[in-house]
């Protein structure tokens, strides 16, 4: 018996890191028989006719500042956002009612944008400007267009279930792709790609059960995934997760069992409208939001500002090579139009 093998024999089962064997990368096992296009596309067909309220995730919560606005874009919209004197986020067309300046250049004074082109001042009950339905959920920000949306307006966004207490760590990555939504919510429903197109971060990566067709009930409506996140070398975490589709551009995957169940990383895609190509742009703004009752995890909330541009990486690492995917998929999907 090699030293490898006593020392993985003789590992504590209690422990949240494990050592795993793994085949060589082409000698896995190939997933592409479970992973047939047609179910692929019901679950996005599924998501797709869920309501959403016509509320679009716009940024982290962070990134909305009382010291100065920022500007931002959905579709065809030109967007600012801002925190008001009391903390409260306000948002609202990015163009000044005067001549149009651009308001993410504006200053902030006493809660109030105050334009760099001519003084004018912008902001709730002020004339000939008006805010949109906003919402702080504590991690990111929504804003309600009803116009872009189309649906029956609701008076909150459909949140996925979070970690309660305070014992958890959040972070958001954001990046741009060259794709619809779909594209975005279609390479997160495709757990099947995790172990070969991400094998520096997963590894030993099983889907334990998956909907089938159109006509599913929505308590099984989800993807549960056996995977161990590959820490270093041959070590890892080994988990069991579940991917769901709360509404139609939000992919959550939850930690149901392992070490930081509760976890959770929702992803988010939001319409950007079109480039200068003339091709569609959406941004995928994902939240990594950690838990875990270990007395060590608790400690390291204490330096969570350290440890969010790391998560932040990571998340970042992974969607570089998912955008890819997404972009191909746009690319091939849209080929004949």
């Amino acid at each position: 018996m090699d030293f490898r093998r006593q020392v993985i024999e003789r590992w504590p089962e209690r422990w949240p890191v494990q050592p795993f064997r793994e085949p060589a990368w082409a000698r896995q096992e190939p997933t592409y028989r479970e992973c047939g296009p047609a179910l692929i596309a019901a679950a996005v067909k599924r998501a797709d006719a869920r309501p959403a309220g016509n509320w679009f995730v716009i940024a982290a919560s962070r990134e909305v500042r009382a010291d100065e606005p920022v500007g931002l874009r959905v579709g065809t919209q030109e967007l600012v956002a801002w925190r008001g004197q009391d903390g409260v986020v306000t948002i609202g067309p990015g163009a000044c009612p005067h001549l149009g300046a651009p308001l993410e250049q504006a200053r902030v004074h006493c809660g109030e944008l105050v334009c760099r082109w001519h003084g004018l001042r912008v902001g709730p009950g002020r004339p000939g400007w008006i805010p949109f339905p906003s919402h702080d959920d504590g991690v990111l920000v929504w804003v309600r267009l009803d116009r872009l949306g189309g649906e029956t307006p609701t008076e909150r966004p459909i949140v996925a279930p979070r970690p309660e207490g305070g014992g958890t760590i959040d972070a958001v990555a954001t990046l741009t792709g060259i794709c619809e939504p779909e594209d975005i919510v279609a390479n997160r429903l495709d757990p099947w790609h995790g172990a070969w197109f991400h094998p520096y971060s997963f590894a030993r990566l099983h889907v334990l059960s998956a909907p089938q067709g159109n006509d599913v009930t929505e308590a099984d409506d989800r993807f549960v995934v056996e995977v161990t996140f590959r820490l270093a070398g041959k070590l890892g975490v080994p988990v069991i997760a579940e991917f769901t589709c709360p509404e139609p551009r939000t992919v959550v995957m939850t930690i149901v069992e392992g070490e930081g169940a509760g976890s959770v990383v929702e992803t988010h895609a939001t319409p950007l409208g079109a480039g200068h190509d003339g091709r569609p742009r959406t941004a995928v703004i994902e939240a990594t939001i950690a838990a875990s009752d270990r007395p060590g995890f608790v400690k390291a909330t204490r330096i969570a500002p350290a440890l969010r541009p790391l998560m932040r990486r990571a998340s970042a690492r992974l969607w570089r090579d998912d955008l890819a995917y997404a972009e191909r998929r746009y690319e091939v999907r849209t080929a004949h139009r």
